[in-house]
């Protein structure tokens, strides 16, 4: 295998991804330089074979704070996980990138399932390599899956019949779906602020989610869908596209309507779509982190796999630090200041 090289081509970058085994939408060009007005410096490496064709890729963002500069690479790097020579190279390089840089540590966030042989060496070699199971998973561990490659009335009739009947419910009570605008980003992210609000989960500034939805939507990698009863709008989502794969990434809804299902209309449309443009799959993002009743994700695991989707555990995030003794009192410190920062956030909403 060649030496890593760092890309400075949207284009040739991206066009890179699409050659290897599942890339993924936060490894896109679109996503580095949206995090890069956030905060971040992102910075692409590619590994080619021996002909010169991609062979693993990792869009490494770089977050700088005292005392050490965190790197993450998320849902990433790119490669065979099968292919272990390919893999120890890989993990190599990144190695030896967070020691010359003197990360704090380096996050990486492999799209590999746990459930599978896969899974398991991969979480060996890792721990072997001293990378640890992350204290801090950014994305989702979890998430559910649809396979898009049957026609529509097949993926109806592997829906759950209440959900059927929820979705038909809906189009005969008046729900309409319409493909929302740039126009529109900001009603999309007050359902969104709404929604926070009563299911009391943290979400970022407004200007953060605007500047993403949209700069997705200018790359036409983003379509967001409105559900609206009698002209008013009652639910949203927003999906990302790249390759053959796309994510449920954001969804909302008010409280008024709710009885009409619309959010089952909106799911089914989002299906219809992502098949049109072409997709095999459908990551409808998120799930617990284990299938328990207790879980705070319960729900939000029954009403997606109402829809037929899988569910799907992955290995999760894991860490690399140069200085272990740096990171634990880090490890240490992170919770107590993150649980400080959530509280003056609750106070600014009331609660």
């Amino acid at each position: 295998m060649d030496q890593p090289v760092w890309l400075d081509d949207a284009a040739q970058w991206d066009a890179a991804l699409k050659g290897l085994p599942t890339p993924h939408v936060l490894q896109t060009w679109t996503w580095g330089a949206f995090k890069a007005r956030h905060g971040w410096q992102p910075a692409r490496c590619l590994w080619r074979n021996g002909v010169g064709q991609p062979a693993a890729a990792a869009q490494l963002l770089t977050h700088v704070q005292r005392p050490r500069a965190m790197g993450y690479i998320p849902k990433g790097p790119l490669l065979d996980w099968d292919d272990t020579p390919l893999v120890e190279s890989v993990l190599g390089d990144l190695e030896v990138h967070a020691r010359q840089t003197s990360l704090l540590f380096l996050k990486i966030d492999p799209d590999v399932r746990a459930d599978t042989p896969t899974g398991g060496a991969t979480a060996a070699l890792l721990r072997r390599r001293g990378w640890r199971p992350s204290f801090e998973q950014i994305q989702f561990r979890n998430t559910m899956s649809l396979d898009l490659r049957p026609d529509l009335d097949t993926l109806l009739a592997a829906m759950k019949p209440k959900w059927r009947y929820n979705i038909r419910l809906a189009a005969r009570r008046g729900v309409e779906v319409r493909v929302a605008t740039e126009a529109d980003l900001p009603l999309l992210y007050a359902i969104y602020r709404e929604t926070a609000q009563r299911d009391n989960f943290i979400i970022r500034a407004e200007s953060y989610y605007l500047d993403a939805w949209r700069a997705f939507m200018q790359a036409e990698r983003a379509s967001p869908l409105m559900a609206f009863v009698d002209g008013e709008p009652v639910a949203m989502l927003i999906l990302f596209h790249f390759g053959a794969c796309t994510w449920y990434m954001y969804g909302a809804s008010r409280d008024c309507c709710r009885e009409l299902m619309p959010n089952h209309l909106l799911q089914w449309e989002a299906i219809r779509l992502a098949q049109a443009q072409g997709c095999t799959r459908y990551d409808l993002w998120g799930a617990p982190d284990v299938l328990d009743e207790r879980d705070s994700m319960w729900g939000v695991y029954r009403f997606k796999e109402g829809f037929g989707a899988t569910f799907e555990p992955h290995i999760g995030a894991y860490d690399y630090a140069p200085q272990p003794w740096l990171y634990r009192l880090y490890t240490w410190l992170r919770p107590r200041l993150v649980a400080l920062s959530q509280r003056r956030y609750w106070r600014n909403f009331g609660f």
